[in-house]
């Protein structure tokens, strides 16, 4: 009966997807993994670690288990005729997004699916018109009072605005901009109603934790109260920082930063014009209660909050100021710092006359950066300590300026680089192509080979072949299962080779690295010329691996010298043994097994992430694992493409890509769970391996102990 109960949710759950066309994405070229909707929603209440799926909602560095968003959304209000408007595409809700649930009153556009692509030409999402290496195209609106396909109510939303949202989600894989996702929005007026004093925020409650550490949620309403929050103003820059929840292990900074709007009247920040305002509030989460940190329940104080933020209160500045005591009375940044569950909203506007068929367009950022370590608690978040956010929101608003050098709104003589006569944004500098590369596995060893096809790449400011060399990068023993992985960090380059005869690097030459005769490979077109070798390496356990291409730099610009990205082409290798010849008897090792061995790791499911391997296997056999006694615990087949995918330790500390998981074909890992996914008692195991080419078989004792 409970399994026909849950079959029937999930075809219900499977008619509303379809009727609403919902869809969630996930950002996967930069070192940022930020969950999205076409509702128009971000992150995903951590629903990906309670379901089983694993879908990070804003994970930071990818891979880490450092979670910063529990949901986020788009808030747009104004005024029709003196009444208050207000669509939201998210707030605060314990549960996060349900179809009808109120404040969630933006629906997928019928007919328009999620569209993803890529302005990397290697890409098969390549497009000439994507703007960054990975651009999701959504569009949402809130003009309908039913869930679109359904009979189901949105809560409380009796008043649509009409409006639809075109959001294209960015993200690009250079080491210099992974940590950051942009979020530009074309807003489009499809009613019959004109909107005065319109503004439009970034809703967002976030939550700094790591969930490998503390599973999402234990501890209940303790879990999501470890934040402080705060904002510069400079930047324009809302965040939050786990101060007291997992130190040690999140010690992490995230923010919101708005970056500029344009409309009719032309380019729209408070750095061009003084009429235009950047707000900064923040709330109790779904707390309504409060005196001044309340949650907004009804438009008109949504808007309230959407026109006038903390940051122009007299109390942000100077709390003893009479100003300030005669109203708030309250210090905002003392009390926002402290460690508590907030929704903060930064907000723009006004846009005045937002008529039928009028458009803006405005753009945030969500930036990601560690806590800049100078000995002191991370509940003090001094200046030192925001040291790479701030270079973090930097960058995003750079790249946002893209052409625009002055960030005056004018495209002044000299900044049109692409001759195209209107400013061109979200601009970063490229350096040279990723090496096409791959990885093979050996016993104690692991070798990179990569192709030529960085050479020839040509910068696009200079116009010129500016190519100088590789790097190569690995991984440290352990680093995926001691701390917490940050990929980024734990690539360490161990090799360098460039060109000779210039100024510019080590001029060590190619040779040690030039492959005398170029290598190719079954079932792969590329041609590789290079290779490179690490040994010894243990066997079992797991190295990343990754070369980049760097040019030489362009002092006429300004420009030094850049890097492809490491992350982008980075393989996971396994070395061990390779597939066996017909005489060579398998075993397993560790033997004896020990709980927690070495390389498990801690994770949000960890008795489901054990793990010890049977080696010296045919490439293709039968494997079983029975009781002494005979009885059967568990039978899979081990095949030349295997992957790791069977088992949920590769899946939770192996790459995101599983053909980015590379073994030496005579290794195979088993999860200590039976058939049934039960946990299996300490005792005497056996081992029995078929070779499915040959027939022969062979079985070998192994020892579990706990």
């Amino acid at each position: 009966m409970h399994h026909r109960i849950l079959l029937l949710l999930a075809l219900l759950c499977s008619v509303f997807t379809q009727a609403q066309n919902f869809e969630e994405f996930q950002t996967t070229q930069a070192n940022v993994r930020l969950s999205a909707t076409n509702a128009g929603t971000f992150g995903n209440a951590f629903r990906g670690y309670k379901d089983g799926s694993g879908t990070p909602s804003l994970e930071y560095p990818a891979g880490s288990g450092i979670e910063h968003l529990f949901e986020g959304g788009i808030w747009i209000g104004g005024t029709a005729n003196g009444v208050i408007r207000v669509s939201t595409s998210a707030y605060d809700s314990p549960q996060g997004y349900a179809p009808g649930r109120g404040g969630f009153e933006f629906n997928p556009v019928p007919g328009m699916p999620v569209k993803e692509i890529s302005s990397l030409r290697t890409s098969p999402k390549f497009n000439s018109s994507a703007i960054s290496h990975q651009d999701f195209i959504a569009n949402f609106s809130d003009s309908t009072l039913l869930v679109p396909g359904t009979s189901i109510p949105i809560n409380n939303h009796i008043n649509p605005m009409d409006i639809v949202a075109e959001m294209r989600l960015l993200n690009w894989n250079y080491s210099f901009s992974d940590f950051m996702a942009m979020c530009s929005l074309t807003i489009y007026n499809k009613g019959d109603q004109t909107f005065d004093d319109l503004h439009i925020g970034l809703w967002n409650n976030t939550v700094v934790r790591n969930i490998n550490i503390t599973p999402a949620g234990a501890g209940g309403a303790s879990f999501y109260s470890q934040g402080g929050n705060g904002f510069v103003d400079s930047l324009n820059l809302a965040y939050c920082y786990d101060a007291t929840g997992d130190e040690g292990f999140t010690d992490s900074y995230v923010g919101q930063v708005f970056l500029g709007g344009e409309d009719k009247q032309g380019f729209r920040h408070p750095r061009t014009d003084s009429s235009f305002r950047v707000n900064y509030n923040a709330w109790v989460f779904n707390n309504s209660g409060q005196s001044t940190f309340f949650f907004p329940t009804t438009d008109q104080q949504r808007y309230q909050k959407m026109v006038d933020g903390f940051n122009h209160s007299p109390c942000w500045e100077n709390p003893a100021a009479a100003g300030c005591v005669s109203t708030l009375d309250v210090d905002l940044q003392n009390e926002l710092n402290k460690i508590g569950n907030r929704s903060d909203l930064i907000s723009a506007g006004p846009f005045s006359t937002f008529a039928p068929g009028d458009t803006i367009n405005i753009a945030f950022a969500f930036v990601v950066a560690k806590k800049m370590e100078d000995g002191n608690p991370n509940a003090q978040n001094n200046a030192v300590q925001r040291g790479g956010l701030l270079s973090a929101a930097n960058w995003a608003q750079t790249t946002y300026n893209g052409e625009d050098g002055n960030f005056n709104g004018v495209l002044d003589p000299g900044e049109d680089k692409d001759g195209n006569g209107e400013i061109t944004r979200f601009i970063l500098p490229t350096p040279p192509a990723i090496p096409y590369s791959r990885v093979e596995a050996g016993e104690n060893s692991a070798t990179i080979y990569w192709a030529d096809n960085s050479v020839t790449s040509v910068d696009p400011i200079s116009k010129k072949q500016d190519f100088e060399g590789f790097n190569i990068y690995a991984t440290s023993t352990g680093f995926d299962v001691f701390g917490t992985p940050n990929l980024a960090e734990d690539l360490s380059l161990v090799a360098s080779f460039d060109s000779t005869g210039n100024s510019y690097g080590m001029n060590n030459g190619f040779t040690p690295v030039l492959l005398s005769t170029p290598k190719e490979f079954e079932n792969d077109t590329v041609v590789y010329k290079y290779a490179y070798t690490i040994s010894p390496l243990p066997n079992g356990w797991q190295t990343g691996m990754a070369v980049t291409a760097f040019d030489k730099g362009d002092l006429n610009s300004g420009l030094e010298s850049l890097e492809s990205s490491a992350l982008a082409n980075v393989t996971r290798v396994f070395p061990g043994k390779e597939a066996a010849s017909e005489d060579d008897r398998p075993y397993a090792y560790p033997n004896p097994y020990y709980l927690t061995a070495g390389w498990e790791g801690q994770s949000n499911f960890q008795e489901e992430s054990r793990k010890i391997i049977f080696a010296n296997l045919p490439a293709h056999c039968q494997i079983t694992i029975t009781t002494a006694a005979g009885d059967l615990i568990d039978t899979f087949e081990h095949t030349p493409d295997y992957n790791g995918t069977d088992i949920r330790w590769f899946r939770t500390f192996g790459s995101e890509d599983p053909g980015q998981n590379t073994f030496s074909g005579g290794e195979h890992a088993w999860d200590l769970l039976s058939k049934e996914s039960q946990i299996i008692a300490r005792g005497t195991y056996l081992l029995h391996v078929q070779n499915l080419e040959t027939g022969k078989q062979f079985t070998e004792p192994f020892i579990i102990v706990k």
